[in-house]
């Protein structure tokens, strides 16, 4: 983590929206000017171009030296690798291929690098976020455990998703590595998670629940389970327990592949105490054979870091020593195989920017 926050070197960031563009620049994975705006001009490529080009021109003459690189999520489909953006339904005026990258490295004369949300999302959490605020955690409690691979997941207009295994982001050989947003959905085979997963999954959800018609935010459903605000608060907190139990089916998948932490961000992070248990009571559901048989549905036990209890029991040592055959010596065992969820502290644009940062030095000479 020091090493990035120790790293002079300044990286052009973007924040890609559908109504407007925001760009800045960071150093030491930090901010380190005022935010320019500009609009997306979706509908328009040639001039969505223009502005991303004019964006980042601007941002450069605010710094103090030449920038090393520009670092930003843009979404998919798309050939990260090559800078190239597919048909966006984002983003109309984007069809049949984009040179996005390349046409920025043409017109700013810098190394342009482009990943999507959940890939640099994962990427600030596992090297200068969630994984070594963790690992201090465990150090600070005296635990001789320490984790190394962390899968980040964004709950919001959909279900984003990356994983980073040793300090290395999983890209994988078609640039989609990692994603999760279209596992099968528990509560209908035909449908992908995402749609249990997601801001329009918990309005349709609790509309459905509810027997209403007008239309609801999450931060509304959120606030009826709170019970600050009128409304059906059954179906609001079923609403967000199905979101859990959706997401949890998922990240037993996930987790059991890549045997890591999870942390969780995205606007309906906030929400974690109402669909944190059910994801938990997914991710730990036992699973049988034909015998009859019960077996954990994962090798490792679960934990909600989130919670002083939590995590206490997350950073038990429960290691002993054992002998060694004929030797006279003994070495110390732990059988105890536990994972985590955590939710993010802080925004998560921020986590986003400090991943495309990231993800730039690492890829520089």
């Amino acid at each position: 983590m020091d090493r990035y926050l120790k790293d002079d070197r300044i990286v052009l960031t973007l924040d890609a929206g559908g109504t407007n563009m925001v760009f800045s620049a960071m150093r030491g994975c930090r901010e380190i000017t005022e935010p320019i705006r500009i609009d997306s001009c979706t509908t328009d490529a040639v001039k969505c171009l223009e502005n991303i080009a004019a964006g980042f021109l601007r941002v450069m003459e605010r710094i103090p030296e030449r920038p090393a690189a520009a670092s930003f999520a843009f979404p998919g489909p798309a050939d990260y690798r090559s800078g190239i953006i597919g048909d966006l339904p984002n983003f109309p005026g984007f069809r049949g291929g984009v040179a996005l990258g390349p046409y920025l490295q043409d017109r700013l004369g810098i190394p342009v690098f482009i990943n999507n949300d959940g890939n640099l999302f994962a990427c600030g959490e596992a090297l200068a976020g969630a994984l070594p605020d963790i690992n201090r955690r465990l150090r600070e409690a005296g635990s001789s455990r320490r984790f190394r691979n962390l899968i980040g997941v964004t709950l919001g207009t959909g279900f984003g998703a990356g994983v980073v295994i040793d300090g290395r982001l999983l890209t994988g050989d078609n640039d989609c590595g990692g994603d999760v947003w279209c596992f099968r959905n528990p509560f209908d085979r035909n449908l992908i998670v995402e749609e249990n997963v997601s801001i329009r999954a918990v309005e349709s959800v609790y509309a459905s629940l509810a027997g209403t018609a007008a239309k609801l935010s999450p931060k509304e459903i959120f606030l009826i389970a709170e019970n600050a605000m009128p409304g059906n608060r059954e179906a609001a907190l079923e609403a967000f327990r199905r979101l859990g139990t959706a997401a949890g089916d998922a990240l037993a998948h996930a987790v059991t592949l890549i045997d890591g932490l999870v942390v969780i961000g995205g606007g309906l992070s906030g929400a974690a105490r109402y669909y944190m248990p059910a994801l938990i009571e997914e991710m730990s559901r036992e699973l049988s054979t034909r015998s009859g048989a019960s077996f954990p549905g994962m090798q490792m036990k679960v934990f909600d870091l989130d919670t002083a209890e939590g995590f206490a029991a997350f950073a038990r040592d429960d290691s002993r020593m054992i002998s060694v055959p004929g030797s006279g010596r003994s070495v110390r065992y732990d059988s105890f195989k536990r994972t985590g969820i955590i939710t993010a502290k802080g925004p998560t644009s921020r986590s986003i920017a400090a991943g495309a940062y990231i993800y730039a030095i690492n890829h520089l000479p």
